[in-house]
């Protein structure tokens, strides 16, 4: 069930700062990064290259650059920000050493036509694209920031009540995890709404209303609801 909401409840302590481990340093991963550590929190970012190439994000944000199996190491948060062609490639056990209960944030898109070529469980079995990634990760995940504009995690922050801000649709079947994740949303400057779980996700995948649309609560629900779970011709291998 679709449902509008503006923050919902933080179940760790409003203000204290997190463990967030990051992986994937691309466009989204690496404005998360600036924005959770100027936030205070303890932000651990890891991609496919190694530490060593993320000296000058480290060095910008105070961000701890390791390799990718350390990024989830006694995080509270895990945000997987990769190509979806690459989630089948990460490393094995790599949300082990999360802490209990971690929340894990997928941001990704299935292009098969631009990037991802076929996957069979998407485009045959009707999975959606976030519980076809949960199935690779072992771990439950939270969908969200998969229609956000890079640059507006640093340009479009706004105070709760503001009538610019925007929100962000989250979908999850993990309500713990999903509360947890939009207070840090709330934290990041955005409004949310819940999406239903992850079996109705469809309705924030590439080609439904509500992907890259910059707007408020009321308009975000509604192009929720107004979202059609067959995949547009370009959105299909």
């Amino acid at each position: 069930m679709v449902g509008a909401g503006r923050q919902a409840c933080d179940t760790r302590e409003q203000g204290s700062d997190m463990k967030i481990g990051i992986i994937g340093a691309g466009n989204i991963g690496g404005n998360l990064t600036r924005r959770l550590t100027a936030l205070g929190h303890d932000v651990s970012v890891a991609n496919s290259r190694g530490p060593q190439s993320l000296a000058a994000l480290a060095e910008e944000t105070g961000a701890t650059a390791v390799p990718a199996t350390e990024a989830a190491r006694g995080a509270q948060v895990v945000v997987v920000t990769v190509p979806l062609k690459n989630v089948p490639d990460l490393p094995a056990g790599l949300l082990d050493g999360a802490a209990a209960g971690a929340a894990v944030i997928d941001t990704g898109n299935y292009y098969p036509q631009q990037r991802d070529g076929r996957i069979d469980e998407i485009e045959d079995d009707g999975l959606t694209e976030s519980r076809w990634t949960e199935r690779n990760l072992g771990h439950p995940v939270v969908k969200a920031f998969n229609g956000t504009y890079a640059q507006d995690l640093l340009e479009r922050p706004r105070p709760e009540g503001d009538p610019e801000r925007i929100a962000v649709p989250v979908a999850a079947d993990d309500e713990a995890a999903k509360r947890v994740v939009r207070a840090l949303i709330d934290e990041l400057g955005f409004d949310t709404v819940d999406a239903g779980g992850i079996d109705e996700s469809w309705r924030q995948q590439p080609g439904t209303p509500v992907y890259g649309l910059r707007a408020g609560v009321e308009a975000v629900t509604r192009a929720l609801a107004e979202a059609s779970p067959e995949r547009p011709a370009d959105h299909k291998a």
